[in-house]
């Protein structure tokens, strides 16, 4: 095994401090939240967030909208009346949400193997007498070697996931598209004693899917992103210690 050099020695201690420096600040903040349970996060801009990045996809070339004097259709309009959908920056979509995933699989691998190999001298112009002058101990040149192996592998695999979620919340568009598609972002926070839930779902949608009502489903939103747990006395009690999920990635055996 090679000796540790200056450079690994460095990176195992700068990982110690991070993992101490992390756990310690979520020791300060699970201590102030003793007897009042975890604090709601602030109503902040989503395109101000520190994470938000803009959506880009493939657009068709703009268009440009012709201009019609005394007229009392607009080029491009997607109705004569005027429509309640949300259709600008800052309006807000209802997304009915409701997911329900279910997955199984099943692996079985089976393998035998028997080998078995002899190797004799009866016959090596003479020479197989002289085996016994120099092996220890008296041998057979017809049988001096004789080898058997048997192998057996057998492994059995089961996966079944199932998940089920059902919400609806209201989300914000944040960007337009030069196709006219509408980048939606969407977060909830329901606090339950000392349980807090949170959901933050992303996406872009077409206004034409979007419902008269003012409410499009999930399956409707493309490049979904659904982020959806929880934090609290629960969740902790779930997880295992830091210094355990440490040891879990650094342990090699």
């Amino acid at each position: 095994m090679k000796p540790m050099t200056a450079r690994n020695a460095l990176r195992l201690t700068a990982l110690g401090l991070i993992a101490i420096s992390v756990s310690g600040c979520n020791a300060l903040s699970r201590l102030s939240e003793i007897g009042d349970g975890p604090e709601l996060t602030k109503i902040v801009n989503p395109v101000a967030r520190p994470d938000y990045k803009p959506v880009s996809l493939p657009m068709p070339a703009p268009e440009v909208a012709e201009d019609n004097p005394n007229s009392l259709w607009r080029g491009g309009a997607k109705a004569f009346f005027k429509d309640h959908r949300a259709k600008d920056i800052g309006d807000v979509v209802t997304v009915n949400l409701d997911i329900s995933e279910s997955a199984n699989f099943s692996n079985l691998t089976e393998r035998d193997r028997a080998d078995s190999e002899d190797v004799g001298v009866d016959a090596l112009l003479g020479l197989e007498a002289e085996f016994t002058k120099v092996l220890p101990q008296a041998v057979v040149p017809g049988t001096l070697l004789d080898f058997d192996s048997t192998s057996s592998t057998s492994g059995d695999g089961t996966i079944t996931r199932s998940e089920t979620v059902a919400l609806t919340f209201a989300a914000v568009v944040t960007q337009i598209l030069p196709n006219g598609s509408l980048v939606i972002v969407g977060r909830q926070e329901i606090r339950v004693n000392a349980e807090l839930r949170e959901l933050m779902v992303t996406g872009v949608i077409r206004p034409s899917d979007i419902d008269s009502d003012n409410t499009i489903s999930h399956e409707k939103i493309v490049e979904m992103r659904v982020a959806y747990g929880g934090r609290g006395t629960i969740s902790q009690l779930q997880q295992p210690r830091w210094g355990t999920q440490i040891w879990d990635i650094i342990f090699p055996f």
